[in-house]
């Protein structure tokens, strides 16, 4: 769109084993190891840009936000990712990356999270202006690819182990395993205890790398989206899981949160479940029906939750921004 982005992260062990690129052709990626040592560079990029993100859980963050919230030119955004969590624990004190007192100082704050949360930023954090900026999926690295034989399974789910999620992951995704030893399951993220006693038939995967994705999704024959508590209580709260796995045609079971039903249509485009014997029932409809779920959900997410759409979003959000920031400025000076 015209735009030229510097983007800088810092270089933590987890990400390091885990990346999928160290450079691309869409911006400047600069890697560091410590803050100091790249910090000169960082903030002369930020002095003469128009616009600096910083975001939850940068490492050293708080630091970072005061030294760009001291900066004139650019408009300053803070982009939330997790802003239930955020909340809740500068409720209880403070968040590593961010304080109290630096969120109305922010000219725009972006949630990952819509809903109430909104109002809470504006209306008890000081925020100025809070707009939600939701995930999102590239439908030209998101698409339908030749199953592999090593994700291919009857039902599969894709999520981190979060204890706050673990009783529907055992609800909606255990227990209609151990109730159908016929069928293959396939359990795919990190940080699961190494006790858990997993049924026969649930394959685990540890980790799969982003380029895999469409494999993952294209050999699942449904795919479940388990939403962690704190974030389905606040509602309005998809997963980019969701979008890559509608985008490559795979038929979608979600556990319900408020909102929902902006992004979906709950009936022609996916299948809510609460119980194991609603997935069970999904299990079992015919593979017409579940192509033709797929089918719309995939043509909702095409037109409606792309990065083109929610690039077009957040320039929106930063000329609403813009605007605000000049109307103060000018009550000011009068």
């Amino acid at each position: 769109m015209g735009h030229t982005i510097s983007f800088f992260e810092k270089d933590t062990d987890y990400y390091r084993s885990r990346r999928d690129l160290t450079s691309c052709d869409y911006c400047d990626l600069v890697l560091y190891e410590r803050w100091e040592n790249i910090r000169s560079q960082a903030l002369e990029d930020a002095r003469s840009a128009d616009v600096v993100v910083t975001a939850s859980y940068v490492p050293e963050g708080r630091r970072i936000n005061d030294e760009i919230l001291a900066l004139d030119r650019p408009l300053r955004v803070f982009y939330d990712l997790d802003t239930p969590v955020t909340l809740r624990n500068l409720g209880a004190g403070e968040a590593e990356y961010v304080r109290c007192d630096q969120l109305p100082g922010f000219d725009l704050v972006l949630s990952f999270t819509g809903g109430k949360v909104l109002e809470d930023l504006e209306h008890i954090y000081g925020v100025r202006l809070a707009r939600p900026l939701y995930g999102c999926v590239d439908p030209n690295d998101y698409l339908r690819v030749e199953p592999r034989q090593e994700f291919a399974c009857d039902l599969s789910c894709m999520a981190t182990y979060a204890p706050d999620r673990q009783h529907k992951v055992d609800e909606l995704f255990l227990e209609p395993a151990r109730r159908n030893p016929q069928k293959q399951f396939m359990l795919a993220g990190p940080l699961y205890p190494g006790e858990q006693p997993w049924p026969a038939n649930v394959r685990r995967a540890e980790h799969v790398a982003p380029p895999a994705h469409p494999a993952f999704y294209s050999s699942s024959r449904i795919t479940l989206n388990v939403t962690r508590e704190e974030m389905a209580r606040n509602g309005w709260c998809p997963s980019g899981r969701f979008f890559e796995a509608a985008a490559c045609g795979t038929p979608l079971l979600s556990d319900w949160w408020e909102g929902l039903d902006w992004f979906f249509d709950v009936v022609h485009d996916i299948r809510v479940v609460a119980r194991a014997e609603h997935v069970e029932n999904a299990l079992n409809l015919p593979d017409s029906e579940l192509h033709a779920l797929a089918a719309h959900a995939r043509e909702r997410t095409l037109d409606d939750h792309t990065g083109q759409v929610r690039a077009r979003q957040f320039l929106q959000y930063l000329e609403e921004a813009r605007t605000a920031v000049s109307a103060e400025k000018s009550e000011a000076a009068r």
